[in-house]
């Protein structure tokens, strides 16, 4: 299917990085190239702009939207784990601005043969990349009780993750479990009733949690923060677009902890610890109008924060 994703907080985050014509961007998450598009369009020849993406689908997708540019992108298939490198292996020592958009795409959601979406029957998979090995399934029919427990209830947020961890493992004894569908069917079953008439779709935070840990989201953005604000330039930005609490929990943290580094006691009357601010936060972050929300309702949950580095 055509790779569709429509980018959240677009006009936002384009006003936010405050493009120079000539100067280096980097999209990590380059999906299907929405906000790239619209860097590569203000950028003169003398700019650049470097995609990253995990998804062979996305950089295909990516590729074809952004041919009018390609004198003035690189696309590369990576992890945006792995900037510092793709940087080095470029060139490259300082970008002006650097944009995250996390979490999955449209495209991805809405590709049945993905696995990523509780709402149509697949196999199990939820890989960004698929190359890697480890999918889903393995996860589902391999994890002890207690990981998946722990899965649920760290990165689903779900309060009946025990009783959910129970019943797999219950249903996986007799059978293997091998499609989005069964594993919903077994969510369903092990969330009250009540609950499920007034608390979305049962599977949601369940699926959510899997694909978080597959494609070790949070792991990534909670190691790679730091590293992209000392690859900015003076005056660069960095931009994050998250979609769930535990994502803008840990951007808010990391640009907390670099605009204001000291570790000295708050009694101290100079600071001795010599740790320096690299640049300043956002106060609060931006969010999709109503409009925008209105238009595409993956858009509700939507949060923008930037970093400028000093």
């Amino acid at each position: 299917m055509e790779f569709n994703h429509v980018s959240v907080l677009l006009d936002e985050t384009i006003e936010a990085l405050n493009i120079k014509p000539d100067g280096i961007y980097a999209d990590g998450t380059l999906g299907g190239g929405g906000h790239s598009f619209h860097i590569a369009e203000r950028l003169s020849d003398k700019g650049r702009l470097i995609g990253i993406d995990r998804d062979d689908d996305a950089i295909k997708a990516a590729s074809e939207r952004l041919e009018p540019f390609k004198n003035r992108v690189t696309i590369v298939k990576n992890t945006y784990e792995n900037i510092d490198e793709v940087f080095r292996g470029l060139g490259v020592e300082k970008a002006d601005g650097i944009v995250l958009d996390l979490g999955v795409s449209s495209h991805q959601l809405d590709s049945a043969s993905r696995g990523f979406s509780y709402m149509e029957d697949a196999p199990l998979d939820m890989r960004m990349d698929r190359c890697e090995t480890l999918t889903a399934r393995d996860i589902v029919n391999e994890y002890s009780e207690q990981d998946l427990y722990r899965i649920i209830k760290d990165y689903g947020e779900d309060r009946f993750a025990k009783n959910i961890a129970k019943h797999i493992v219950a249903e996986r004894s007799k059978a293997p479990i091998e499609t989005t569908h069964e594993l919903s069917d077994i969510i369903r079953a092990s969330i009250p009733m009540k609950v499920q008439k007034t608390g979305g779709h049962p599977a949601k935070r369940t699926f959510q949690a899997i694909r978080i840990e597959l494609n070790r989201e949070l792991e990534q953005l909670d190691k790679t923060l730091d590293k992209m604000i000392d690859l900015l330039a003076p005056g660069g930005v960095l931009a994050v677009i998250t979609f769930h609490s535990l994502e803008d929990r840990i951007v808010k943290t990391h640009f907390k902890t670099n605009e204001n580094p000291c570790t000295c006691p708050p009694d101290f009357p100079v600071c001795v610890c010599g740790k320096k601010s690299k640049g300043k936060a956002l106060r609060k972050p931006i969010l999709p109008s109503e409009e925008e929300c209105e238009k595409n309702s993956r858009a509700k949950s939507a949060k923008l924060r930037t970093f400028t580095h000093i």
